[in-house]
C-alpha cells in the first residue's frame, strides 16, 4: 500500500549536541495526514531526532523539509507558523500560569482574533473536557495525566498540520495513556499527521499506520505494523541485539 505525499522529510540526517552525533544518516517521512511512530530502547536517539525535525537542534548533516520549508535552514520558532508542533517528553507547561493562560499562550504570535481564538480553545475543550472544568486552575496543581493532556492541547490550538509527540504517554496510567491515544486518534481523523515516540509499543503500533525502528542512533527497519510484527526487529531493537538494516 502506497504511503500518502510527504509533509516531513529527512534524508541521511545527523543529528547530535557538539561534533557527535547520536543519530546518524536517518531518512524518514511522515505522509500528510498519516500517523507515524518512532520505536527504540531508552537511549537510541529518538528524542535527539525528533528535536533535528522541529528546529530545537541543528543537524550537522543531510537534509530535512517540512512541507515546501528548509529545516536545516529554520528555527524552531520559525516552524511552528509554518504548521509543525512539537510535544516534548518532560509536559513542558507553564506551571504557575492557569490553564487558560497556558492555552493562550500556545497561540502567542499566531495573529488570530479573539473569536478565532476562543473557537481554538472550545475545540481543544471538546478533546479534553476536564481542562473546561479546571481551566482556571494554575496548570501546576493539576495531575500528570492533566498536564499531558494541556501541553497536547497547548500545541493543537494552533491547529498544525502535523503534530510530533514525545513519550506522551509517560508516568500515565494505563487507562489514560489508552485515553490520550484515543485523542490522538481523533485528531488523526481531522487530518492532522502524527509522529509518534512512544514507549508502549503495542499500543503505539496498533494506532499508526508506518513505523521506523532506531537502534543506537540509526534506523534499521521501518515497515507497516503488520510488516514489523513478522519480524523480530522491534524486539531485538529493544533488547540491544544487533540487527541489519532492513530495506522496505
Amino acid at each position: 500500500m502506497s504511503r500518502p505525499e510527504a509533509i516531513l522529510r529527512a534524508e541521511k540526517l545527523s543529528v547530535g549536541y557538539g561534533i557527535v552525533p547520536v543519530v546518524k544518516d536517518a531518512t524518514m517521512q511522515v505522509g500528510r495526514g498519516e500517523a507515524v511512530a518512532l520505536l527504540g530502547a531508552n537511549g537510541a536517539g529518538k528524542s535527539t531526532l525528533l528535536k533535528g525535525l522541529s528546529g530545537l537542534l541543528k543537524p550537522s548533516a543531510g537534509r530535512a523539509s517540512f512541507g515546501d520549508v528548509d529545516i536545516l535552514a529554520s528555527s524552531a520558532e520559525a516552524l511552528v507558523p509554518k504548521g509543525l508542533a512539537h510535544v516534548a517528553e518532560g509536559r513542558r507547561i507553564f506551571r504557575r500560569e492557569t490553564v487558560m493562560d497556558n492555552l493562550l499562550l500556545g497561540m502567542y504570535r499566531s495573529r488570530v482574533s479573539k473569536g478565532e481564538a476562543q473557537a481554538r480553545i472550545d475545540e481543544v475543550f471538546q478533546l479534553f473536557p476536564v481542562l473546561r472544568q479546571k481551566s482556571e486552575l494554575t496548570a501546576g496543581g493539576l495531575s500528570g495525566g492533566q498536564q499531558q493532556m494541556l501541553a497536547i492541547a497547548q500545541a493543537l490550538v494552533r491547529r498544525p498540520a502535523l503534530v510530533m509527540l514525545d513519550e506522551p504517554s509517560l508516568g500515565l496510567a494505563p487507562n489514560l495513556v489508552d485515553e490520550v491515544l484515543q485523542t490522538l486518534a481523533t485528531i488523526r481523523a481531522r487530518g492532522v499527521a502524527v509522529l509518534l515516540v512512544e514507549q508502549v509499543v503495542e499500543k503505539a503500533l496498533a494506532f499508526v499506520d508506518h513505523a521506523y525502528v532506531l537502534q543506537s542512533g540509526r534506523l534499521i527497519a521501518h515497515g507497516s505494523p503488520a510488516e514489523l510484527a513478522a519480524t523480530d526487529v522491534v524486539r531485538n531493537a529493544y533488547l540491544g541485539h544487533a540487527v541489519p538494516e532492513a530495506a522496505s
